[in-house]
């Protein structure tokens, strides 16, 4: 049955502490709240930055003007990274085979994200940071190092191999993390990396990848963008 155009499915991922709700064919566009109601309000919310994001490619993605247009078509039990602050589970669904079409699709969005990353960094260049009342929260090139070295560890989840050059800056070691990332996504969606690895780990699928990373990238385009206002 074809879905309705007016709609946006969701899936909701529910640990103890923290409720995600992530779009099912919007890779990225995937917020968190303390319960259900919040979570879907907080992801519609976030539904013009995720646009903006996108604006410029050819995907045509329209923020929906409230909650009813999100279908909930899942309920996850989620676990403690759940409650850290990450969404780690995988769908059933996420094993499915990918057709070219919709790599050729995550290849648009996750330049898109990359994209609002380098933006709203390159934006926030010579400015202070706003921190929490503690006076928590890393200083701009400490997020840019996490986003690197995170963006290493989940190219290693799917299989993928890296090694970063010394004396590379981080817009070098960006370059050329995200390269390895599209050769090796292309890879696993072909089918040409072992479901798992050499000491019998499951790697993460290639749908699953794509959406934890997508969601990595905005989270923190938009923390930037949200501390240096």
């Amino acid at each position: 049955m074809a879905k309705d155009q007016n709609t946006i499915e969701v899936y909701l991922e529910q640990g103890d502490k923290r409720v995600f709700a992530v779009a099912v064919d919007w890779p990225g566009w995937c917020r968190s709240a303390r319960d259900e109601d919040s979570a879907l309000q907080a992801l519609c919310d976030y539904g013009p930055r995720y646009a903006r994001a996108l604006a410029g490619t050819s995907l045509d993605f329209h923020a929906p003007s409230d909650t009813s247009s999100l279908v909930v078509v899942e309920r996850l039990a989620g676990d403690a990274t759940t409650d850290f602050g990450a969404p780690s589970i995988t769908r059933q669904s996420d094993s499915d085979t990918v057709s070219s079409a919709e790599l050729e699709r995550w290849d648009v969005i996750l330049r898109a994200c990359w994209a609002a990353l380098d933006s709203a960094a390159d934006a926030a260049i010579g400015q202070t940071l706003s921190t929490g009342p503690r006076g928590g929260g890393r200083e701009l090139t400490k997020i840019v190092e996490h986003v690197r070295d995170v963006d290493i560890a989940y190219l290693r989840s799917l299989g993928g191999k890296f090694k970063l050059d010394d004396g590379v800056d981080n817009t070098q070691a960006l370059a050329q993390i995200r390269e390895a990332i599209l050769t090796a996504l292309a890879e696993a969606v072909r089918g040409e990396i072992p479901a798992r690895g050499p000491r019998g780990g499951l790697r993460w699928t290639p749908r699953y990848f794509v959406r934890r990373l997508a969601w990595h990238e905005l989270d923190h385009a938009w923390e930037i963008e949200d501390r240096a206002e």
